[in-house]
């Protein structure tokens, strides 16, 4: 510090205003008596016997200043990493029967969306969903605006609560995650979905198709079985990577059938059927791709309020273009839950929050989140 010292030529270190007196540090306003001669005006040298109190009391100053910025960067990174809120948008799967009534019954903003939702779809679905059967529910052309009617508003019914860094929606879920930030009004949003269940009812109808889950098995082992049995005639591939151990399979009722059997020669710890009534995700519902993309391609997007993760590449998108391409691509391309939620994580996430019915993507991140740790 002391070669420092007599080395400077910034009058910053060593005296910071030569218009005031600073004899308690040892030195005077007196130019003659302070400037040594051949050294830069301003520069004052500080008597040897006081040095031993005026470096100490400088480098405690920088030191000081140093730590209460480093404190100020901190907090702001605090308040800032805070703010990364995902709320997330679940699927198919997620109904339950009476999903919505009590949202319907306390909230003056949720019922006029419920009623308007009736009134876009042309009957009450809202009589199916507060009151209807399990049977009634699950059929596609139901449960999939049922779902989205009740994430939707139960984002809208947040008010400024509902203040996402970004969101991200599984499979169904990712129109209502696209409505929601406001890529999409409420209303074209609704018949988006209701146009996609349709056409996937119909193409369930065309052929017998169906989907399973495997648990506690490598996406690798699960992908080569499914290969496999393609290659010899009978469908069936890996349609949702929905957390480590646990991915669903998609085709045709003989390709499940199969692949369920050499699933549990090759390790899986469980198959479980599920109660769909499709091959979703699959090459096999290539024609509703085909009716859905007509639909989007002449509906108005906008850009939304933030990133929506989608689940053909599991990366953030904010341009109408690219996200239209990937809601249609996402019919027949698998759902890439795993690896969507470890880049929002990768990319500031801190919460996350479920909106619709259920927890069962709450379960998911959970899982996914754990085997990152």
């Amino acid at each position: 510090m002391r070669i420092f010292a007599d080395k400077c030529k910034d009058t910053h270190f060593v005296c910071c205003n030569r218009q005031k007196s600073r004899k308690h540090y040892g030195f005077t306003n007196n130019a003659k008596e302070t400037v040594p001669s051949g050294k830069q005006t301003g520069c004052r040298k500080i008597k040897p016997a006081i040095k031993f109190v005026y470096y100490p009391v400088i480098i405690l100053h920088f030191v000081y200043r140093i730590s209460k910025t480093s404190e100020l960067i901190t907090t702001l990174f605090k308040q800032h990493s805070k703010k990364m809120k995902a709320f997330v948008f679940p699927g198919q799967g997620a109904q339950f029967c009476g999903m919505g009534k009590d949202l319907y019954e306390s909230n003056a903003i949720a019922k006029e969306y419920f009623d308007k939702a009736n009134e876009i779809l042309g009957f009450r679905i809202t009589d199916i969903m507060f009151e209807g059967t399990a049977d009634e529910l699950k059929q596609t052309k139901v449960t999939q605006p049922a779902v989205f009617i009740h994430s939707v508003i139960t984002a809208f019914a947040m008010g400024e609560e509902f203040a996402p860094s970004m969101v991200a929606g599984h499979s169904l879920g990712e129109l209502s995650a696209v409505t929601a930030a406001g890529a999409l009004s409420f209303e074209d949003g609704l018949r988006l979905v209701y146009k996609r269940a349709l056409a996937m009812q119909k193409a369930c109808e065309a052929q017998e198709t169906t989907m399973a889950a495997v648990i506690a098995l490598p996406d690798d082992a699960v992908e080569n079985v499914c290969k496999s049995i393609s290659d010899n005639g009978n469908i069936v591939v890996a349609a949702n990577y929905n957390c480590p151990g646990q991915i669903a399979i998609s085709g045709t009722v003989e390709g499940i059938a199969e692949a369920s059997e050499a699933l549990k020669e090759a390790g899986a710890k469980r198959i479980i059927p599920l109660s769909v009534s499709g091959a979703f995700h699959s090459p096999l519902m290539q024609p509703a791709k085909e009716e859905l993309e007509q639909a989007i391609m002449s509906t108005t997007f906008s850009t939304p309020r933030c990133p929506i993760y989608q689940n053909v590449d599991a990366k953030p998108h904010t341009s109408p273009e690219e996200i239209k391409a990937n809601l249609i691509a996402q019919l027949t391309a698998p759902v890439r839950w795993t690896t969507t939620v470890q880049n929002m994580v990768a990319d500031g996430a801190t919460e996350f929050v479920e909106c619709g019915p259920g927890t069962v993507l709450q379960g998911m991140i959970k899982k996914i989140t754990s085997a990152n740790q």
